[in-house]
């Protein structure tokens, strides 16, 4: 199957799922996208352009581990 985004005014919104109702389920799936899609990539991109151009910070797992052991021991009490 494929997919694709639609981008409409919510005056049609009954309209454009009455058309996709007539479609069988083998045929069409409607899919909810997640409404934090844009923010997440934008975060992903600057994630990744970071880890491109060399300046990401990467830890070890000891050092990940103290950072944990840091914070967790901050709000135990």
């Amino acid at each position: 199957m494929e997919a694709i985004r639609l981008e409409f005014k919510s005056e049609i919104k009954e309209k454009i799922l009455e058309l996709l109702s007539s479609f069988s389920s083998d045929e069409l799936k409607i899919v909810q996208e997640d409404p934090d899609f844009d923010a997440n990539k934008k975060k992903l991109d600057a994630a990744l352009a970071k880890i491109k151009n060399g300046t990401a910070k990467f830890y070890t797992i000891e050092e990940v581990d103290a950072i944990l052991e840091e914070t967790i021991s901050k709000y135990e009490n």
